[in-house]
């Protein structure tokens, strides 16, 4: 094509272009979309550009953006059916309009063309490697950092603002992986939050940064206009590496680790167990094991009495027996007589005290659980007690019964949901959970009842019971002893806290007081602690 061949520029009816057709003495050549014809040859325009509208390009003053940048990107003011529009131009790799976003004065869109071949907008103008590239939610926030980095680094928009955000960077996720860093500067709202973590999660690992605008700018053109371009590029040179929720660098750390808070206890009723264990502690789960008939129950009770004596609130699910059961054997421990086997030698003093000291103290909370006792809503009782209620600690005697409850499935699958969703409320309300579980037989000739040595591998249903809990309490008593047919061993099995296990005490249970009192057996050979 030799220059004196030319003759003028005129609007192109292949690509819609108002001036990059140039008119040569014997064929056209358009500069948009590379459109050659010889004179006298017609060119019919695609069916998808057919409705493609004319503009002019020009400064956006209202929005801060320059002549030279809407230029740059050509980006242009024009009229659609006698309403005036902005036209953003979508390109193909040759720089050929292929559609048309038009932004309407009532912030209203529409697109022109065909949109099945359109990327991320401005995707034309870079090369397709590069350190950085930035993301916006919108054609205006691409321009606007784009004319703060003077039009020279890689600045790209969604094509549909941030509910497009998933498909097109899928669509263009090959372009967007030869940057060496992907820059998600989308809008400062919950959905531009949002669609900014769905798309970073997209990009291969460390290649995400989301960029965090300073607080009262809801976007990009917000800064431009507020003729804070220097804080834009702060916010995007300054973006944090995306890491999935819950990642957390250590480096991080500094200020969690070398704060001196204390963790919070509370003792045990016997000083044994309280000495290996360090206390009972809120975001833990402490299990209770032993064989049937053994005294996990009334154990159990111990440890609650002795919570509400302290002035602590506190839950109460007992899944084998009524309300009235759970209540007089709490009573009866403020008394130290057994209720339950009923009145005779309690006098009505007596039993006002004990209701005062214990369900009169407005702190204890009963599950009235008949006929319910599936796992979702029993997981709801435990998040009401803990939210609703303020009970620090939650007694659940005991999971067996839980899963026996539920029809059909794997038992070991079922135990390991719940005790998964059991270990994931106690962290998140922060509460102590004291967990009853039941044994399976062991080994040999010699049962639990016998005075068989508890053991974690012997918890009845699944792996998860041991894996998930903090502290594993287990009760040892031979029933056919006759000189020692009341002497219950408790046994540290787990202790995730400070690692020390073995024995911790002997209890003694008085059938007169039904108490579990700690006792010292003559001629007992302590174990040497484990770690």
């Amino acid at each position: 094509m030799e220059e004196s061949n030319y003759i003028r520029k005129e609007a192109c009816t292949h690509c819609g272009s108002s001036d990059a057709n140039a008119i040569y003495t014997d064929h056209s050549y358009c500069f948009s979309c590379e459109t050659y014809a010889l004179l006298g040859e017609p060119v019919e325009p695609t069916p998808a550009n057919t409705n493609l509208v004319d503009g002019q390009v020009c400064s956006l003053s209202k929005r801060g953006i320059s002549n030279d940048t809407c230029k740059f990107w050509d980006y242009r003011i024009g009229q659609y059916k006698g309403q005036a529009v902005q036209i953003a131009n979508y390109k193909n790799d040759r720089g050929r309009t292929i559609g048309q976003k038009l932004r309407f004065a009532n912030k209203d869109f529409l697109y022109l063309g065909d949109s099945k071949d359109i990327g991320l907008y401005g995707q034309h103008l870079w090369r397709s490697t590069g350190k950085m590239v930035v993301i916006t939610e919108g054609e205006v926030d691409a321009l606007s950092v784009s004319q703060c980095f003077n039009n020279r680094w890689p600045v790209v928009s969604l094509p549909q603002g941030c509910a497009s955000a998933k498909k097109a960077i899928s669509k263009s996720i090959e372009w967007l992986e030869q940057f060496e860093t992907v820059v998600l500067c989308f809008d400062m709202d919950e959905q531009g939050r949002k669609a900014a973590h769905e798309a970073a999660l997209l990009l291969s690992p460390g290649r995400a940064k989301i960029a965090s605008l300073p607080a009262g700018h809801k976007d990009a053109n917000d800064m431009l206009k507020a003729n804070q371009q220097k804080a834009l590029l702060d916010a995007i040179w300054g973006a944090k590496s995306f890491r999935p929720d819950g990642i957390v660098d250590g480096a991080d750390l500094w200020d969690v680790v070398s704060s001196t808070e204390d963790k919070e206890s509370v003792s045990y009723p016997y000083q044994g167990i309280t000495d290996k264990t360090m206390g009972l502690r809120v975001g833990e789960i402490v299990t209770i094991t032993a064989g049937s008939g053994t005294g996990k129950s009334q154990f159990t009770k111990e440890i609650a009495h002795h919570l509400i004596r302290q002035g602590e609130t506190l839950g109460y699910i007992a899944l084998e027996e009524n309300v009235k059961r759970t209540a007089q054997g709490l009573m009866s421990l403020s008394i130290n007589k057994p209720i339950h086997l009923g009145n005779d030698g309690v006098t009505e003093d007596e039993l006002k005290l004990a209701f005062s000291d214990t369900l009169g103290t407005g702190r204890v909370y009963l599950y009235d659980h008949w006929g319910s006792t599936d796992s979702d809503n029993l997981l709801q009782k435990v998040r009401y007690l803990a939210r609703g209620c303020d009970c620090k600690w939650i007694v659940l005697d005991h999971l067996s019964i839980v899963v026996s409850g539920m029809e059909g499935g794997d038992e070991r699958r079922t135990i390991d949901t719940l005790m998964t969703q059991l270990r994931t409320l106690v962290e998140e309300l922060q509460i102590g959970l004291i967990l009853v579980s039941h044994l399976k037989r062991p080994s040999g000739d010699r049962g639990h009842e016998d005075g068989a040595q508890t053991s974690m591998s012997q918890l009845r249903g699944s792996a998860a019971i041991g894996q998930l809990s903090d502290m594993v309490i287990g009760l040892e008593r031979n029933q056919q002893d006759k000189d020692n047919l009341h002497i219950t061993t408790a046994r540290l099995l787990k202790n995730r806290w400070c690692g020390v296990t073995g024995i911790c005490c002997h209890l003694a249970y008085s059938s007169d007081s039904g108490r579990m009192t700690e006792t010292v057996i003559e001629d007992d050979q302590q174990e040497t602690p484990d770690f």
